[in-house]
């Protein structure tokens, strides 16, 4: 006689209507559908791109880390290095020079120039004193970061895709926290040992909860990084009537003028010193010369000062060295150091290792919740009656065959050309496909792609020190390889113990070299 009662006060103490609650659900589950395939991919390469400047140094390993700031004549002596090569290689057009960044674990000083007309360039690693002692090759880490951030597409197409794709990850996020009204609530409860699909909803729920506060900063900070281009369009027509140039210059700062006259290569190190004289303790991270060598060339020269997120914050100079004001990512208005704060927070480049370990962890996770919400919805498919094997094979092809395409893209990397890269990405991702379908069913195309990557990462480490074992004076390169092969290791485990592979089968690994 007191169920009505119970029924009554159940009612009471639900926040949001069921209907709701459903509807919500229903457009998670669509939107992540979706979508599902390419935020799997820009969050498994997400995931690996936070530790890029890691990649570049474990790429080149015979080069020693610069673990200091540089002075004003080191950063003044390597831009008149850079310049003279630039001459040499019929390319001094435009000069970027990047220092070592202990918070981006950036330790390197490295020179890059180009000219927009003739394609030639060149990519130099120098020492501290400013001498060029080797050419920059890094192709694996810039193939994986190009693919994070435009998919190889068109370079405009490609951000606007991924950023589309940021939005589709954050329109998620909030549905599933909109269709769980309790998930807050069961934040540590995880139901083991019952059915297979409750324990990936818990655990697909718990990681969604964890790492919320990052799954919310890299998913924003992503959209507004790819949909810049049509954000800048948009002040163009608010702000500057239409006028896209004065937009960009708002945000990029001033751009080099048509005056072609020959003039010195511009005094950086009289421009750093002015900074340092303005803002005590600010550290070189950046320089960029547009139309180096002539009349109409503009400085950006970034530097930072202590006690801000920021990269750096930009300051603008013309060739002879008249300031033309600064970019405001420090100190600025709310706009500019909110454009401040993106790359940072994106990508982890703020707080040094540590950080950039928390980051990778959760942007792992972020990867497996994005592979168990398809494979939740799959098996409430198949609890239903309605299975679709054909789609769960699938689903496991693209789960397990990115980590083994972007470790087979990496050996490929090593001894083949730097084109070579995306067809063996390509190709293994469509051979991992066809693996798929071809196997008796999800699980065991599960099985046979993660030993297949297990084995990949192996003969990855193998090759990485036949190469480069005797040449090797970076201690990460050592530490990078040993991380490889623990991933290789663990990737191998489930999958060879045949009780726990129907589960383990369902969660992909991310390969981080």
């Amino acid at each position: 006689m007191h169920a009505p009662l119970e029924n009554a006060r159940s009612r009471k103490r639900q926040f949001l209507p069921p209907q709701f609650v459903r509807a919500m659900l229903a457009g998670h589950s669509a939107l992540g559908l979706a979508f599902a395939a390419l935020i799997y991919i820009v969050c498994i390469t997400g995931t690996v791109s936070v530790f890029m400047f890691e990649l570049q140094r474990w790429e080149q390993p015979d080069i020693a880390p610069i673990d200091r700031p540089l002075t004003a004549d080191e950063v003044g002596a390597a831009i008149n290095a850079g310049y003279a090569q630039a001459v040499a290689d019929k390319a001094a057009h435009d000069m970027f020079v990047m220092g070592p960044s202990p918070r981006a674990a950036h330790n390197r000083l490295m020179v890059n120039y180009h000219d927009h007309e003739s394609g030639a360039e060149g990519r130099w690693l120098a020492s501290p004193s400013g001498e060029l002692i080797a050419r920059a090759h890094a192709p694996w880490t810039e193939f994986i970061t190009e693919l994070h951030t435009s998919l190889h597409l068109p370079r405009t197409w490609g951000f606007f895709l991924v950023g589309l794709t940021g939005v589709a990850l954050l329109s998620s996020l909030i549905s599933g926290i909109l269709s769980h009204p309790r998930i807050l609530k069961d934040a540590f409860y995880l139901r083991r040992g019952g059915s297979w699909r409750l324990q990936e909803a818990d655990l697909h729920n718990r990681l969604g909860v964890w790492g919320l506060p990052f799954h919310f900063v890299v998913s924003l900070s992503g959209a507004l990084l790819g949909l810049s281009v049509l954000i800048v369009g948009v002040l163009a027509l608010a702000a500057y009537d239409g006028d896209s140039e004065k937009a960009f210059a708002a945000i990029l700062g001033p751009r080099a003028s048509a005056d072609e006259t020959p003039a010195p290569v511009p005094d950086v190190a009289a421009m750093m010193r002015s900074v340092e004289m303005r803002q005590p303790g600010a550290q070189f991270t950046s320089a960029r010369i547009d139309h180096v060598g002539e009349a109409g060339q503009v400085v950006h020269l970034g530097m930072r000062s202590p006690g801000h997120l920021a990269l750096a914050n930009t300051y603008y100079f013309k060739g002879d060295g008249t300031p033309l004001g600064d970019g405001g990512l420090e100190r600025g208005g709310i706009g500019q150091r909110i454009l401040g704060l993106l790359q940072p927070l994106h990508f982890g480049w703020f707080g040094g290792l540590p950080i950039k370990l928390a980051y990778g962890f959760l942007g792992l996770a972020l990867s497996v919740i994005t592979f168990t919400g398809v494979t939740i919805w799959l098996a409430r498919k198949r609890d239903k009656g309605t299975p679709v094997p054909r789609w769960e094979k699938i689903w496991m092809g693209i789960g397990w065959g990115q980590p083994l395409a972007l470790s087979v893209s990496a050996i490929a990397a090593l001894y083949g050309s730097d084109a070579v890269i995306l067809y063996a990405y390509l190709a293994t991702a469509t051979l991992a496909l066809l693996v798929a379908m071809i196997a008796a069913d999800m699980h065991a195309a599960g099985r046979i792609l993660r030993l297949t990557c297990a084995l990949a990462l192996l003969l990855l480490v193998v090759v990485y020190l036949t190469a480069w074992a005797a040449r090797i004076v970076d201690p990460l390169a050592w530490a990078l390889t040993a991380v490889l092969a623990f991933i290789a290791m663990l990737t191998a485990i489930p999958a060879l113990k045949r009780s726990e592979a129907r589960a383990s089968m369902l969660v992909p690994a991310a390969t981080e070299g």
